[in-house]
């Protein structure tokens, strides 16, 4: 449970991801693919990515002793290609945003024996997302939250989710009358889900990405549709939030909880802070927050120019330091 003490929530609950394997969540569901992939006969492995998805294939490939083509949008974020690069995939890096890489993969699958993760095995990869809301149900002791908050990328996570909760329900092994409140985040500079929500209409016009949030800047997204339908039938709400937001959340996460999320988990926590704030909620309810990357894949988006607000340089005396330092 976090301390929540500045949101005046008492009963909220961060499912950290940023501790898996390749510090994300996409671990998950790249497990389930690679697996199902190589046990039927599949040698490579593909994907299209906006580099959390790179990472875990590279990772998983490697591990599986399958070779692997990550395809990324040219201007990713360094620590997420260093981190992908280690592993030894073949590594496509396309001068175009994701959706301009995800068509070029959606073309190649038609022209070579390889598995995509996200697209021609994308059904079982899917499936991995559910593990989320397996441990959230059993870390809560199988009691059904009441709202939880999902980052929306293209929207398949998202819509994984409401099937999770529905399946828990129908197999008795979760208690509570219907899913959790399912509510959406995502960043104003690529918010084609939050703009049809806020419209009032559940057609999803494409966007041009221009944010910092990267691993969820998705123009087009393929489920953004449903997303919207199950936001309303759950009760839930799909929100945004700016980039200076984004950043904020990044450090209102990591000052009060130690975690250090990427920007797509401020883009989490700082929907979850914006509608907490607004009074949402009373207070006493039980609320999820899916943290899902770790923040050494966009440490850039927090540098401060002099490194820190709390950085001091000092001589090597004690003098020194009580002159700069008041404890």
């Amino acid at each position: 449970m976090t301390r929540s003490k500045e949101l005046g929530l008492s009963r909220l609950y961060l499912k950290n991801d940023t501790m898996n394997p390749t510090n994300s969540f996409k671990d998950r569901v790249v497990s389930v693919a690679i697996s199902w992939a190589r046990a039927h006969g599949f040698e490579t492995i593909g994907c299209a990515s906006t580099g959390n998805l790179a990472n875990a294939v590279a990772a998983y490939s490697a591990r599986a002793g399958l070779e692997s083509f990550v395809f990324i949008p040219a201007d990713l974020e360094p620590a997420k290609i260093s981190s992908t690069s280690v592993f030894g995939p073949n590594l496509i890096a396309v001068r175009g945003n994701y959706d301009q890489v995800n068509r070029l993969c959606s073309q190649l699958v038609e022209s070579y024996p390889w598995a995509f993760c996200n697209i021609n095995v994308r059904p079982f990869y899917a499936e991995g997302s559910k593990t989320l809301d397996f441990e959230t149900a059993e870390q809560l002791g199988w009691q059904v939250p009441d709202e939880v908050i999902i980052p929306i990328a293209s929207g398949c996570q998202f819509v994984k989710h409401h099937r999770a909760w529905g399946e828990l329900l129908d197999l008795g092994l979760a208690e509570g009358d219907q899913r959790p409140a399912l509510t959406g985040a995502q960043a104003l500079g690529c918010a084609p889900v939050y703009n049809a929500w806020r419209e009032g209409t559940d057609q999803v016009m494409p966007v041009k990405p221009d944010t910092i949030a990267k691993s969820i800047a998705i123009g087009n997204p393929s489920d953004g549709t449903y997303v919207i339908r199950m936001a309303r039938e759950t009760g839930g709400v799909v929100e945004a939030v700016s980039e200076q937001e984004i950043v904020d959340s990044i450090k209102l996460l990591a000052r009060t909880e130690g975690i250090f999320t990427e920007t797509a988990g401020g883009v989490t926590i700082g929907v979850l802070a914006k509608l907490a704030r607004a009074g949402r909620w009373k207070g006493d309810e039980t609320i999820v927050a899916y943290v899902t990357g770790h923040g050494l894949k966009t440490a850039d988006a927090v540098a401060e120019p002099d490194g820190t607000a709390h950085r001091f340089e000092i001589d090597p005396t004690l003098k020194s330091f009580r002159e700069v330092v008041e404890v």
